[in-house]
């Protein structure tokens, strides 16, 4: 019975980190910022695509232009988008359809 306990706790974990990919979105920042992301990326900075980094199933960085979106995959699934510009520039991006 543990064994079987254990095992179906691992096949969900293995499912919920499946489903933490970049999803399909569409967010602006301050500063006339646009980001799009394809579902699974890339992440694109103004129409231009950025270098992406992955630093685990829920917490991606893209940088382009001289701007680093962070991209946050909340528990529920949604994302969270941020940005850091020149200067030390930041906030909180807004998601397009919000």
């Amino acid at each position: 019975m543990r064994v079987t306990m254990v095992f179906s706790a691992f096949l969900l974990a293995s499912a919920a980190s499946a489903h933490a990919d970049i999803p399909l979105l569409n967010a602006t920042c301050p500063g006339k910022i646009e980001v799009h992301a394809d579902q699974g990326g890339p992440v694109y900075i103004n129409g231009k695509e950025g270098k992406l980094k992955k630093f685990n199933n829920n917490y991606y960085e893209a940088k382009g232009g001289g701007v680093t979106i962070s991209l946050a995959i909340n528990p529920d699934g949604t994302p969270s988008i941020s940005y850091t510009g020149k200067g030390g520039a930041n906030g909180v991006c807004s998601l397009k359809g919000d």
